[in-house]
């Protein structure tokens, strides 16, 4: 056991004799070099919610705090974290590994779209290789020292986030969704995945939840009711924050300046995160 063993099996890469662990037969390790803490999986019962925009801020909100974060884009097919973070530079290799790319707050970042030559080349593979992709960003590349790692998961339930769950060693997930109704029926088949196969749901966040009208300072609901609540009760679940639209965010992500984004709404989950660090 190495001196500063933190007595978090799942996070460590060394083969020791006290490692405690349940060991499957699908589970990943680390590299060798890597160090990794905590790992919050981002998911969602289907594209376009924001869950990019989420597993971003999150990531932003810990940096804040003091922790090292780091993101691995899972997304394979449809990677959009490069881009909110304005990074242009790919990531670079060593003989020891693959090297995340740093963004401007120094937020460890792993995604295909630093890898591609050209940002707009489409990533035509079938499961079984987008499956390894995602395997590979987990063992492959050289995590250095971080509290905690946001997985930024596809949409659904299909081949990625079911690699992820069987093969990383998942703290917590944070399911996202919108106010419609149709969306909230599928972010219940999301829990459900979540549940069948025991990892713990850290609770709910609704992105696009409201908009404040500059005029009169009124929140109107865009979108229709929301049906977010409801999921909740249903799910013994939290509702950890609820997200408005705001143009700011969208100019931010556009421009690449999530960093530099003025807001607390998810606040409140990162000091639910922060407890899970102390824990």
């Amino acid at each position: 056991m190495s001196e500063d063993c933190n007595q978090n099996c799942s996070s460590c890469s060394d083969d020791c004799t006290d490692r405690k662990e349940r060991k499957t037969g699908f589970s990943e390790k680390l590299h060798k070099m890597s160090r990794v803490n905590k790992v919050i999986g981002i998911i969602s019962g289907k594209g376009g919610v924001g869950k990019s925009l989420v597993t971003s801020m999150l990531a932003v909100a810990m940096n804040r705090l003091g922790c090292h974060t780091a993101i691995l884009d899972a997304d394979v097919t449809g990677p959009s974290i490069p881009k909110i973070f304005g990074i242009k530079d790919k990531a670079k290799g060593s003989k020891d590994g693959i090297l995340p790319v740093k963004t401007k707050t120094g937020i460890d970042l792993m995604s295909v779209n630093l890898l591609l030559e050209y940002d707009t080349d489409p990533v035509v593979w079938r499961g079984p290789i987008i499956a390894g992709t995602v395997k590979q960003f987990w063992t492959d590349v050289i995590w250095d020292d971080v509290d905690f790692m946001f997985i930024d998961m596809p949409p659904g339930t299909g081949d990625v986030p079911l690699t992820v769950f069987q093969s990383i060693a998942i703290d917590g997930i944070i399911v996202v969704t919108s106010p419609q109704e149709l969306v909230s029926m599928i972010v219940s088949k999301a829990v459900k995945m979540a549940e069948m196969m025991n990892i713990p749901i850290i609770g709910l966040v609704e992105n696009m939840s409201y908009f404040t009208c500059p005029d009169n300072g009124k929140d109107y609901q865009i979108f229709g009711e929301s049906h977010i609540d409801e999921i909740a009760d249903k799910h013994n679940l939290k509702v950890l924050a609820k997200l408005p639209i705001n143009p700011k965010i969208a100019e931010a992500c556009d421009k690449g300046m999530i960093e530099v984004l003025d807001g607390n709404w998810l606040e409140p989950v990162a000091k639910i995160l922060k407890k899970m660090e102390e824990s």
